[in-house]
């Protein structure tokens, strides 16, 4: 928690708590599912749980956003997320069910309103939802085929109703020969100091 409160001092005592309280309950459930890799768990605040609110240092959500995480597993990045945005919808769906039961207890325990957490395949979702955001599912293109109906049509100013997605390797050729309105590359090493995140970006994509 030390890492997550050097960079971003500006959250609630409250929202301190349930970070801290979301890694805890990530070890506790480890022991019995496999959400997070064994071998990295002691390391759930900065590798998982810093990586996911890694997005909020270059996209703030507004008010009242819809949010789905495809493919969100134990709920990264859509639970970090949805404790640092209380006032934004998030859908965590996955097609690997017992992981979607973790993502209900979990969100029982941290009292998360704003979270909901379905065992559905995100092309047949009916809702339509401002943004995908997404951790290491797929290379892009599969991604783009998999979630483009379930993006609204209505257009944000600074960010288009689009893709946010934490990555690695040579992303912007994953764009190349699509038909998107724009892409956006972070790199994560532009803000964070750790090691951990030499390497890590966030490709934005707009609709």
């Amino acid at each position: 928690m030390d890492t997550i409160n050097k960079y971003f001092p500006e959250i609630s005592e409250k929202q301190q708590e349930q970070l801290f309280k979301l890694g805890e309950a990530y070890k506790d459930w480890n022991e019995k599912i496999n959400v997070i890799s064994r071998k990295d768990i002691d390391m759930v605040y900065d590798h998982h749980i810093l990586h996911s609110l890694s997005i909020a240092k270059f996209v703030n959500f507004k008010k009242s956003s819809k949010i789905v995480d495809f493919g969100t597993g134990g709920g990264l990045p859509g639970l970090p997320l949805a404790i640092l945005f209380p006032e934004c919808q998030f859908m965590l769906v996955d097609s690997i069910g017992k992981k979607i039961k973790v993502v209900n207890e979990i969100k029982r325990e941290l009292g998360l309103k704003n979270v909901r957490a379905q065992h559905i395949r995100i092309e047949n979702l009916e809702d339509k939802y401002d943004y995908v955001v997404c951790r290491a599912v797929a290379k892009f293109p599969k991604l783009h085929e998999l979630s483009k109906k379930v993006i609204s049509k209505k257009r944000n100013k600074e960010f288009p109703n689009g893709w946010i997605c934490l990555k690695g390797g040579d992303v912007l050729a994953e764009t190349e020969g699509l038909e998107v309105h724009s892409t956006k590359l972070f790199n994560l090493k532009d803000v964070f100091s750790e090691n951990f995140f030499e390497e890590k970006k966030i490709l934005y994509v707009g609709r």
